[in-house]
């Protein structure tokens, strides 16, 4: 039954696109500002400083510098980074591949940054892992691909949230995401869930889900899982990239960075240091 609806349901989300007719506004995801939507059309375009709906720099605007010279010393650290997450999100942790659910996870340096030189690269880049995640983009295909506003852009912090409940896993914002950085329960993911945190919601089969910059977290001004988890190291630091004098921007101006897949105009506010 649930099936046949979310069929139905997908026919009418679609022709509504086609028609170019808004879905309905985005319903508050908390009474907090830093994970409540502002309407559901809050997608931006642009640099980190301002958006293309011309807000001013004073918005806040989160972003994360993974320092992969730090994990090089110690690629522990980052399976603790993903443990936090997963522990802090009920991530299912699924045996088979092809249905496991990612929201930080290690890949080689030629899936992380395809679009780099790979001719002779150190043995460093060979033989470490990445840490990869969603990139909260300020100009994300996948908010404009969704045809629900189940996935939206939190306005006043620029972090690219979702709204399990609408989701209807058309896995269009898949599709459209240049970085991989979705995954669909293909199956129920609660039977698979370890050690289970009563602070974040389950989620359902046939849903989409992602890393979330822990808005959950920051409502309760705390900081991301991952972050926390590599406290006093410098391995991740997250911040206000409109901040001048923020942690993440005096790291950016003093460092060397790059970025995932810069090509696809997606604007990525996670950066690394290689």
């Amino acid at each position: 039954m649930m099936d046949n609806k979310r069929r139905k349901f997908l026919k009418m989300a679609g022709a509504t696109v086609l028609a170019g007719i808004s879905a309905p506004a985005i319903v508050k995801l908390s009474s907090t500002d830093a994970v409540a939507s502002g309407g559901g059309q809050e997608a931006a375009a642009g640099g980190h400083s301002q958006s293309a709906a011309g807000a001013s720099s004073a918005r806040i605007r989160l972003g994360m510098v993974v320092d992969m010279r730090v994990f090089y010393q110690d690629q522990a650290l980052l399976d603790v980074a993903i443990e936090a997450c997963v522990k802090a999100h009920n991530i299912p942790e699924i045996p088979d591949r092809k249905s496991e659910i990612k929201w930080i996870w290690k890949t080689g340096y030629e899936n992380a940054f395809p679009e780099h030189s790979h001719n002779h690269r150190s043995q460093i880049l060979e033989h470490n892992q990445f840490a990869v995640l969603c990139n909260h983009c300020d100009n994300p295909s996948c908010v404009k691909a969704c045809p629900t506003k189940a996935t939206f852009v939190v306005e006043k912090n620029g972090i690219v949230a979702m709204d399990f409940h609408r989701c209807i896993g058309c896995r269009f914002c898949m599709a459209a995401c240049p970085f991989g950085a979705r995954s669909f329960n293909w199956q129920d993911p609660r039977p698979f869930i370890k050690r289970y945190n009563p602070d974040f919601p389950t989620r359902m089969r046939g849903v989409v889900e992602k890393c979330n910059f822990c808005g959950e977290r920051l409502a309760l001004g705390l900081e991301p899982a991952c972050v926390e988890a590599c406290k006093g190291t410098g391995a991740l630091v997250f911040g206000d990239l409109n901040d001048a004098d923020s942690e993440i921007r005096k790291v950016l101006d003093e460092e060397f960075t790059i970025q995932r897949k810069p090509s696809a105009g997606t604007i990525p506010s996670v950066f690394y240091i290689v």
